[in-house]
């Protein structure tokens, strides 16, 4: 199938950044693949990351979870994020592990184990202060002592315990102590209930690489399993992890244009000299997104080239400057470096958004193509 964008998703990276992060925590890992593995394609990135060493996944719903299982992975898996009426069954029936929040999840999850005949297998979270999901203050001790009575009668299996961490990735921040006494506090409550979870998790990607106190027994892995420095610019330093993602465009349309030509909508661009325009087929359909505008560069003839004039909906216009640009020419919006060729980085393109490089990696559009590639097998 022709595309006018592609991204390539490099397996062979997401198996080495989890090998790189297991050898720093001595844990074990939950690859964490929800909302497609973050752009990336849940299900090879889950089997990479499983041949790798990871023993569990992550997802936030039931249709993340049993895409899954229909895909034919049976490996441990959390799902976390659901509403009370959802179809808790089918998860029960895939082995699949429900999160736990409320009390009100929990009386539906242990209703659908009593009509299917089997245990549910939960994860019971705590709020330790980022005010989301999960239980805190007095609804702790209530989720605890109904999920202990339910786990008597045979309904209900507390496998674990674990809460997520607000700004873990902000180096020193004093709320990562105060987290992990809130979390130290919930344990002590559940196994004083008479719980007794084989697992109890709280690390995120920032946590896992940098905050001991935080690993316990499993560290769930997002952004770093993609190869992203989940510190940016700000952080202790660099892991040796490997970005796994490459977008890949090419040249539609080349102009040169004098000085005093505006380009695009507005115009809010408009050429001080003389110069060549070149058109790429993507635009913020496909996940360059207009928050970078000015600010954003491609990587086009051996350079940096600048994103410039508004970003449409299905193209956006390039500076070449006078480079020698012709239709065809590749180019790569973002990607890891290799060698000189230095192209932007998808933690660049979040700071020139002004967001995050999730957001920047789930945007990238449907009609993009993926391409799964690992030691120089290729697949589509």
């Amino acid at each position: 199938m022709s595309a006018l964008a592609r991204a390539s998703v490099d397996l062979g990276a997401i198996a080495r950044n989890v090998r790189t992060i297991a050898a720093v925590t001595g844990t074990d890992l939950m690859a964490v693949v929800k909302a497609d593995g973050f752009g990336h394609g849940a299900a090879p990135v889950a089997r990479a990351a499983l041949r790798a060493g990871a023993g569990w996944l992550g997802v936030t719903s039931v249709s993340e979870a049993l895409a899954l299982r229909d895909a034919g992975i049976t490996a441990p898996t959390l799902s976390w994020l659901h509403r009370p009426d959802d179809d808790f069954a089918s998860l029960i029936a895939a082995g699949v592990d429900v999160g736990v929040s409320t009390t009100t999840h929990l009386h539906a999850v242990a209703a659908a184990a009593h009509r299917l005949g089997a245990p549910a297998l939960v994860q019971l979270k705590a709020d330790t202060g980022l005010a989301r999901n999960g239980a805190d203050g007095d609804e702790w001790p209530e989720l605890v002592g109904w999920s202990r009575k339910y786990e008597v009668e045979g309904t209900v299996r507390v496998r674990g315990v674990w809460s997520h961490l607000a700004d873990a990735d902000v180096p020193g921040s004093p709320a990562l102590a105060r987290q992990v006494a809130s979390f130290e506090e919930a344990l002590r409550v559940a196994r004083g209930a008479g719980l007794d979870p084989e697992l109890v998790h709280l690390a995120n990607s920032a946590a896992a690489l940098s905050a001991p106190a935080t690993r316990y027994d499993l560290c769930r892995i997002g952004l770093a399993l993609y190869g992203v420095d989940p510190f940016g610019a700000t952080g202790p330093g660099t892991f040796g992890l490997h970005a796994a993602m490459t977008l890949r465009t090419t040249v539609v349309n080349v102009k040169r244009v004098p000085a005093g030509t505006g380009v695009s909508y507005g115009p809010e661009y408009v050429t001080g000299a003389a110069t060549t325009l070149a058109l790429l087929p993507v635009g913020y359909a496909d996940g360059l997104t207009r928050a970078a505008e000015g600010r954003a560069a491609v990587w086009l003839g051996g350079r940096r080239c600048p994103v410039v004039g508004r970003v449409a909906m299905d193209q956006c216009v390039v500076d070449a400057g006078d480079l020698p640009v012709s239709i065809g020419d590749p180019v790569v919006v973002f990607g890891p470096a290799d060698g000189e060729r230095t192209p932007p980085t998808v933690g660049e393109w979040a700071r020139w958004a002004r967001t995050n490089p999730h957001e920047i990696l789930t945007g990238i559009g449907a009609r993009v193509a993926r391409d799964h590639h690992h030691e120089g097998a290729t697949s589509s």
